[in-house]
């Protein structure tokens, strides 16, 4: 996997929380509707910002993430585990989580079909994904992906259909949901597949 010219989410870690802001932490706990039993996934999760809010309900939280330092900043956070890895090649077995969240962090993936092709993996039949994405059809997004670029960062923001589409050869079922410059699509995993 090629590295990003710059660490960015390593310069920012430490301060990472105070600038950026989960968006809606209570609308991805209503679509992920987390089994009290299960594992979760957070890919991509970076400082738990988000995941934390989910510990709440399942002290089985994985964050996975290749930033060391945004890693550490999970840590701190009671019921998170963190696990240092890129989401193209997930260190887990195959069907482990009942539930997966990948939040802001598509969009920064090297490879965007691979690491769906592993978050399909490790999710248990019946299980479901939600990727919550903004919206690049939206003017402000698409000023935000030209400074992402123009920052050297390794950014690429596609639309939520195109997002579903990344999951449509392996059977999913797949809803988006909008609201404002958020898209939310949830992927769900038969419980037998065809």
């Amino acid at each position: 996997m090629a590295k990003p010219l710059f660490d960015h989410f390593g310069f920012l870690a430490s301060r990472y929380e105070h600038f950026i802001q989960p968006k809606a932490p209570e609308k991805l706990c209503t679509l992920i509707d987390c089994p009290p039993a299960g594992l979760i996934l957070d890919a991509g999760g970076g400082t738990g910002r988000v995941s934390q809010y989910l510990s709440a309900s399942t002290n089985r939280v994985f964050i996975a993430d290749e930033s060391h330092k945004m890693l550490r900043q999970a840590s701190a956070k009671s019921g998170l585990k963190p696990v240092r890895s890129v989401t193209e090649a997930l260190p887990f077995g195959e069907g482990l989580f009942d539930r997966i969240i990948m939040v802001d962090a598509l969009h920064h993936v090297e490879n965007q079909q691979q690491t769906a092709r592993e978050l399909w993996r490790v999710l248990k039949p019946g299980g479901k994904i939600v990727i919550e994405e903004p919206d690049i059809r939206r003017l402000p997004v698409k000023l935000i992906a030209l400074f992402e670029k123009l920052a050297l960062m390794r950014s690429r923001i596609i639309s939520p259909l195109n997002i579903s589409a990344l999951f449509k050869p392996e059977n999913a079922v797949t809803a988006i949901e909008l609201d404002g410059y958020i898209a939310w699509v949830t992927i769900a995993k038969p419980t037998r597949e065809t």
